[in-house]
């Protein structure tokens, strides 16, 4: 657990320092909304909601890959909307 996140949840991803964006923030889905929460403001913002049967998201660079049952969105950190 990391500032309360499970890490090894398939929902909960990580942003590395010097991968291009989102360094040390930590990525979520909850409620079917995709949030970040930064550990050193304490602070959470949502960055896309509506999003339906999500079972796993990650993160390369600037992208989140976020899977559903049905779909697959890539949304970018730093446009702040989906990629097509």
């Amino acid at each position: 657990m990391t500032h309360g996140f499970d890490l090894n949840s398939p929902l909960v991803c990580e942003g590395i320092v010097g991968d291009g964006c989102g360094g040390g923030r930590i990525f979520f889905v909850e409620e079917e909304s995709l949030y970040v929460y930064d550990p050193l403001t304490k602070k959470r913002m949502l960055l896309l909601a509506e999003l339906k049967d999500v079972h796993k998201i990650r993160k390369s660079g600037c992208d989140i890959f976020i899977e559903s049952s049905d779909k697959s969105i890539k949304f970018n950190l730093s446009l702040l909307r989906i990629i097509d």
